[in-house]
């Protein structure tokens, strides 16, 4: 059995241990937090998990590391040093880092060429994503044993050419964001509103082609040249930028929409992943398959 050891206990580690633990793997979690046996017994019961506060005791002999801890530079240079230092050389050390460069993180890691960036989209169990990002100094090896790994857990491993500030789905979500911030500072929508009119439009059309092919689509048989020299000619409005120093109204106008706490947690983590699975397999993703790597 294909041991993988997951750093860091939060959200997305978890999620990770669960969907390595489903697929066969067996599944080590370290994190320093003092109530990781009890999290571990509690969401993780029934695969072959087990956990400890020990990083290193948890690398040794590992097959793969995802790593999922604080996105601090200090917190994972120390980690990765650990990791270097307790792993075989054939070992991909990745991290699910949603924004911090692989050139950054491997800074003065004697094996930087086993770091690379597995950025997965929340909850990785079920969203099919997985950036890849390379550094300058990641091998080759690093990069299609990070994308074998991947895609037998049922991932859609894309590779990145080459490193960038927040990768590329982050850089989309913070535009898309930042314009829906700002249309509710501008009074011109409430955000229930918002996330209902992206789930009718742009949500379900993203679900079924991307940006490119919708344009191409859009254009008719002309295809996206149509497209950007007719109606792509009009759309010449200043998108505006968010207020930051004003963020607090628009939080709290999402607090009262979606409320706060454990319960409307649960509540709306239930309500996402049921509806993600409902539409994987009709969109052709598939629910991570058994076996190991």
């Amino acid at each position: 059995m294909a041991v993988v050891t997951i750093v860091g206990a939060g959200v997305i580690g978890v999620s990770w241990a669960r969907l390595f633990g489903a697929a066969g793997w067996e599944v080590r979690v370290s994190d320093p937090r003092p109530d990781l046996q009890d999290l571990v017994a509690e969401q993780l019961a029934g695969l072959p998990v087990t956990a400890t506060d020990d990083l290193a005791a948890a690398a040794s002999g590992t097959d793969f590391v995802q790593e999922a801890g604080p996105e601090r530079i200090p917190v994972k240079e120390q980690m990765f040093a650990t990791l270097a230092a307790g792993t075989r050389d054939d070992v991909v050390l990745a991290s699910s880092s949603s924004s911090l460069l692989p050139s950054v993180i491997a800074e003065g890691n004697p094996a930087a060429d086993r770091i690379v960036i597995g950025h997965p989209f929340n909850p990785p169990e079920l969203m099919p994503l997985v950036e890849v990002v390379p550094g300058p100094r990641t091998s080759t090896g690093t990069v299609d044993r990070a994308v074998e790994v991947y895609r037998s857990l049922g991932k859609l491993p894309i590779t990145l050419k080459k490193e960038v500030p927040g990768f590329v789905g982050n850089r989309l979500q913070k535009a898309v964001n930042d314009q829906a911030t700002y249309l509710v500072q501008q009074g011109v929508i409430d955000p229930e509103d918002l996330d209902d009119l992206v789930r009718a439009s742009l949500g379900l059309r993203w679900a079924t082609i991307g940006p490119f092919e919708s344009n191409v689509l859009g254009g008719g048989p002309a295809g996206m040249r149509h497209l950007v020299e007719h109606v792509g000619a009009a759309m010449t409005f200043e998108m505006g930028e968010p207020d930051r120093s004003e963020m607090g109204t628009v939080i709290d106008s999402v607090e009262r929409a979606y409320g706060t706490g454990d319960e409307s947690y649960r509540r709306l983590v239930e309500t996402r992943d049921r509806r993600t699975r409902a539409i994987l397999e009709p969109l052709g993703w598939q629910e991570p398959p058994g076996g190991t790597a």
